[in-house]
């Protein structure tokens, strides 16, 4: 009893401390201008204004591409990345966790040894395969790159390899095909590795601006139209703050959503020989 109740008082110091960064933001979105400058800085605001979504309301609204456009941009470039990243890395990741094929380990260890890099080492690779596809400046020079990324395929194949191979053999005397087994069987057997998956992505393509790739403002996603706004100096730190506040509350938004399956799929997923 005393072991527990020290680690739930553990537990709960270390979420009051994960909490005060997150009740910061929301906090400063409702702060005058004048305490957004205080020092030291208060964690709850004395008086509570909206002024500060007001202002950055009035500033997209003069903005000569329309606020809903950014909007429309920001939808399809993270809901194409995330539904396509899944699909991509799912496909790729079946054949090399229950087949065996040629270059098979070759071709895994190319994916993890890609795992240590930064999208700053590919940064010019990307540019010039876009380049040449002739689909710079297209919501494709921002999507397809997240085709491509190697933590969803290995996280993918992991958990596919728990997956019984008696279980798939059952369904191939059946007569079931491999593209039935994939999609009827491997896909809901894995639901927590392509929720997290998505959620993850989600995050990845929530945070792009597009700037390497899109030049038209009428293509650059909502995150680009915020960042300028941040970047506008000192007047406009009210509107900065609430910025800051979106950017963080819609991938955790998206998380709550999708948290209660996650939970609820690990703990009836377990499958044994």
């Amino acid at each position: 009893m005393a072991g527990n109740v020290t680690l739930f008082i553990f537990m709960g110091i270390a979420g009051i401390f994960m909490a005060i960064p997150l009740v910061f933001v929301v906090s400063n979105a409702f702060k005058p201008l004048d305490e957004l400058f205080r020092y030291p800085p208060t964690l709850f605001p004395r008086h509570i204004t909206t002024n500060n979504f007001s202002d950055l309301f009035v500033l997209m609204s003069n903005s000569w591409v329309p606020f809903s456009r950014y909007i429309l941009n920001t939808i399809i470039i993270t809901g194409g990345g995330t539904l396509g990243h899944v699909i991509v890395a799912s496909l790729a990741a079946y054949p090399l966790a229950k087949h065996d094929f040629p270059g098979k380990n070759l071709l895994f260890s190319m994916v993890v040894l890609s795992l240590m890099f930064t999208w700053q080492v590919t940064q010019v690779p990307n540019y010039l395969i876009i380049s040449k596809l002739g689909i710079n400046n297209t919501y494709l020079a921002v999507i397809l790159p997240a085709f491509a990324y190697g933590l969803g395929l290995y996280l993918m194949k992991q958990f596919m390899e728990q997956i019984p191979d008696s279980l798939l053999e059952s369904a191939r005397l059946d007569g079931a095909s491999e593209f039935r087994i994939f999609w009827s069987i491997v896909m809901p057997n894995v639901k927590p590795a392509w929720l997290t998956l998505a959620i993850l992505q989600f995050q990845t393509m929530w945070g792009n601006t597009g700037s390497q790739f899109l030049r038209d403002e009428q293509l650059k996603p909502l995150q680009y139209a915020l960042f300028q706004i941040v970047n506008s100096g000192p007047a406009r730190q009210g509107a900065a703050a609430v910025v800051t506040l979106i950017i963080a509350a819609v991938p955790i938004i998206f998380f709550l959503i999708f948290n209660s399956s996650i939970i609820e799929t690990m703990t009836t997923s377990g499958m044994k020989e």
